[in-house]
């Protein structure tokens, strides 16, 4: 698993050069707009992967968070911290390792009233690597690492 983890972390290095880390506890880019326009609601009520509509839009701490439905919409705005994915969106995997990476919003994992985004590419399914782990100690790792990672 050791071995599997450095070299995820190195091909994951060379591919996100250029992605901005300057949204440091938050995986979005310029638009603002959490997880890639997917419903959080979706992923922690439903445990599916879900686009969200723009005419069901709230926004929470300056970022846009998008739904299927109006009582979508209002689950989250009555508890909003409930909805938001661990470590900022950004991949599960790759913070147990020390790394912000970007995520398939496609890839994730609902454990605990939690959900945890991956990345996935041609070269590493990293929603594969955590199953192949032991969840908690992975979670203990990537807790650890994002007390550091959110502030850069």
């Amino acid at each position: 698993m050791k071995s599997l983890s450095i070299v995820f972390v190195t091909m994951l290095l060379f591919t996100t050069i250029g992605f901005s880390q300057s949204k440091a506890s938050h995986n979005i880019d310029d638009s603002k707009i959490a997880l890639q326009g997917y419903s959080p609601v979706s992923y922690l009520d439903l445990g599916i992967a879900q686009k969200g509509l723009k005419e069901f839009k709230a926004t929470y701490s300056g970022l846009a968070y998008y739904f299927t439905s109006e009582d979508q919409k209002k689950a989250f705005e009555a508890n909003p911290k409930k909805y938001l994915p661990e470590y900022g969106g950004y991949c599960a995997f790759g913070i147990s390792v020390g790394a912000k990476f970007r995520v398939d919003p496609n890839k994730f994992v609902v454990k605990d009233g939690k959900y945890y985004l991956f990345l996935y590419d041609l070269e590493v399914d990293a929603q594969q690597l955590w199953l192949d782990g032991n969840h908690k100690e992975l979670v203990a790792k990537a807790d650890n690492n994002w007390t550091k990672l959110k502030k850069d």
